[in-house]
């Protein structure tokens, strides 16, 4: 009956073989068997813990452990408190899981069996490469691995070969992951283990993309997906899932890529929130590449509050270098959609992006924090990106605009917001685009904001706007220098906050070099009549 649970597990009944289980305990419990009852009550943990019933898992675990102190039995300890340090792993609390694993090895070396030995040090291993330590891991899996050769225990060295293979994957040993990964899959097949036969097969198919070997990552994915959908194990399925949307994104599917990732997302929201943040992160990347800006936003920010909320658990000890390549991957998306807005206005070439670091030393010396700098950056690129929906021959025009195609301009302020609208910035960046355009004296739009009534980064983006509005070429002028520039926003002190104005004088002196290097790169000598005193940004 054993052997029919085992069989079972590598199957992925865990329902059959928690039922099997069930009644060799009741077995050995009539019996009075009390070796056979602590041996059932840790594999019935096991099996609960791999069904995802991780309460009823413990209990047993906690139960195994208590009635193996009461027997004095070493073997059933180490068992339990392996156990158990895998439940407390999966809850985050690596200082506790070490510990019991630590517990579990003293117990298996003073029975000398390599069989514990093995399982307790490669667990010592997993929590040494979720803290980062690459080198410690490979050392604690290597040693595991070599107890339970000794032990002739095929299923456990399945695990740790697959853990070495993906350890070194992270390493860049691509060729040594490949070896690492094939002796396991001979090995499942050895064991009949269909389960950890896909595990491997899908964590093959990193291997694969980073060798950019698209096929074979395709077939190393049917394997996986087809393997999971057999046995129903929703999250790996997702996680295939996940894979067939990156395939066929650098194989230039995006529509099969968008589909797949959905489905992933869909799966991920309901069983695995780190699942998920992955999936719409490459979300993103699909829709970026498909030209669906606002969309891709969407996905990133759901991204970035999905990996923000994991930043608590200790498991996942490279969270913090995600949330941080996640903002390159923001910044990113802005760029390139204010370069698109750029775009169809030919005299606004690299607009946005030296607004964004005008308004970002302002911002700075102004006492914005580094974090909040981040975003404040991003809401720079997009100042302007209501101006997608103004018709290029209004935003080309040479001469003065008429009063109804002005109207039409300064709606591009509202229409931004609106845009901006869907996508939950975690820094609120919405009143930079409606609110760059208000004046402090109350003379601006959209809302005819007065003073403070505008946000504070709004005023801070006005200065930088109107700044590099003035010394770069426009359809209607030829661009102003630095100093010219100066003096006509000193001319108009009521447009600015008198306070933010000061700062940006201190600082004066450093923006003139670079605006002159970026104003007259290539453009055409200023005309004679550039310096009226005149000026509507």
């Amino acid at each position: 009956m054993l052997e029919r649970a085992a069989e079972q597990e590598r199957s992925g009944d865990w329902a059959a073989a928690a039922g099997t289980y069930d009644a060799v305990y009741r077995e050995h419990l009539a019996a009075h068997n009390a070796a056979g009852v602590l041996d059932v009550v840790v594999r019935l943990g096991h099996t609960r813990r791999y069904a995802g019933q991780h309460e009823l898992a413990l209990e047993l675990f906690e139960l195994a452990l208590t009635l193996a102190e009461r027997h004095a039995s070493d073997d059933v300890a180490s068992r339990a408190l392996n156990g158990l340090g895998q439940m407390a792993q999966a809850r985050g609390d690596l200082e506790r899981a070490e510990g019991y694993f630590g517990a579990a090895r003293d117990r298996a070396e003073r029975l000398g069996d390599h069989w514990l030995l093995g399982a307790a040090v490669q667990n010592l291993g997993i929590v040494a490469n979720i803290r980062g330590d690459l080198e410690k891991a490979a050392d604690l899996y290597r040693t595991g691995l070599g107890h339970l050769q000794a032990a002739s225990n095929v299923g456990a060295q399945i695990a740790v070969l697959n853990n070495l293979g993906m350890l070194h994957v992270d390493l860049g040993s691509l060729d040594t992951a490949e070896e690492y990964f094939e002796q396991a899959l001979a090995l499942c097949e050895t064991r009949g283990d269909i389960v950890q036969e896909g595990v491997i097969h899908v964590n093959m198919v990193e291997l694969f993309l980073a060798r950019g070997e698209l096929e074979r990552a395709r077939q190393s994915c049917d394997e996986g997906f087809e393997i999971f959908s057999r046995v129903n194990h929703a999250v790996r399925k997702a996680e295939a899932l996940k894979f067939y949307g990156i395939i066929y994104r650098e194989s230039g599917k995006l529509h099969l890529a968008e589909i797949h990732l959905r489905q992933a997302i869909d799966i991920a929201a309901r069983e695995e929130p780190l699942l998920e943040a992955e999936a719409q992160r490459e979300m993103a990347r699909v829709l970026r590449l498909q030209g669906r800006n606002r969309q891709a936003l969407e996905a990133l920010n759901r991204s970035h509050a999905l990996f923000t909320s994991l930043q608590a658990r200790p498991d996942l000890a490279d969270i913090d270098e995600r949330v941080a390549e996640l903002e390159v991957d923001f910044l990113s998306l802005v760029r390139f959609w204010g370069e698109s807005i750029e775009a169809k206005d030919r005299y606004t070439l690299g607009h946005c992006a030296r607004v964004a670091d005008y308004a970002c030393r302002i911002a700075e010396r102004a006492g914005l924090s580094e974090r909040d700098l981040v975003w404040f950056r991003m809401g720079a690129f997009l100042h302007d990106v209501g101006k997608t929906e103004v018709p290029e021959e209004i935003l080309n025009k040479p001469g003065r605009l008429t009063d109804e195609e002005r109207a039409i301009m300064e709606r591009h302020t509202v229409i931004g917001d609106e845009m901006l609208a869907p996508v939950e910035f975690p820094w609120d960046i919405r009143p930079m685009v409606r609110s760059h355009h208000e004046r402090w004296d109350g003379r601006g739009y959209p809302d005819a904001l007065v003073g403070e009534e505008i946000p504070r980064s709004a005023r801070i983006m006005r200065i930088a706007d109107v700044f590099d509005a003035l010394t770069t070429a426009r359809s209607y002028r030829a661009p102003l220098t630095p100093e010219e520039a100066l003096a006509i926003m000193e001319d108009d002190a009521g447009s600015f906050d008198p306070e933010l104005f000061a700062i940006f004088l201190e600082l004066f002196p450093e923006f003139a070099p670079t605006a002159i290097n970026a104003a007259f790169a290539g453009t055409e000598q200023r005309s004679s009549n550039a310096t009226a005193k005149t000026f509507t940004p």
